[in-house]
């Protein structure tokens, strides 16, 4: 009966796809008057739950260039992206044929300053504004949840770490 079992995960090894490969965007602002960070959520068209921007890789363009693009496709915003990963993530894409897909997604932050009017998907997906625990607890994938809480740690890390200049040392 060993043999079996082995014989059976070692078919199922063989038939396992790799993970595909995506890139994302998550984007964000920072609101002076409040002193609060704010990430972009969007939903996603088919299942409405909760999402940041992302997309398949492009030919001739490089993925930090992809997951601005998709920002803006989805979303409608432009901004400053950052060419270093902040992480990845993994999840199950469902399929039509109702077969799953696991896709491994690099993340970079984009610092948003323009939010267009018009824009390729407008209209198909909701928009909203929310604070990093918010939109940790609004994704639902585990990894994404995680790469937000850290991406807002580091960030308030970066922009709180100056002492005040009549600080005493």
């Amino acid at each position: 009966m060993n043999l079996v079992h082995r014989i059976a995960s070692d078919v199922r090894l063989m038939f396992r796809r790799p993970a595909r490969l995506q890139y994302a965007a998550l984007c964000y602002r920072y609101r002076k008057k409040q002193n609060h960070l704010e990430l972009l959520l969007i939903t996603s068209r088919d299942t409405g739950r909760w999402v940041i921007p992302k997309g398949w890789p492009m030919k001739g363009r490089a993925s930090h260039a992809v997951a601005e693009r998709e920002a803006y496709e989805e979303a409608g915003v432009k901004g400053k992206v950052h060419k270093q990963a902040i992480g990845y993530y993994m999840y199950q894409k469902g399929l039509a044929q109702g077969m799953k897909l696991p896709c491994k997604v690099h993340v970079y932050a984009l610092e948003v300053d323009d939010l267009c009017k018009s824009f390729p998907e407008k209209g198909e997906r909701r928009l909203e504004w929310v604070g990093c625990a918010e939109a940790a607890a609004r994704v639902a994938e585990p990894g994404l949840k995680k790469l937000i809480l850290d991406f807002e740690r580091d960030w308030q890390s970066q922009h709180n770490a100056a002492p005040a200049k009549n600080a005493q040392a």
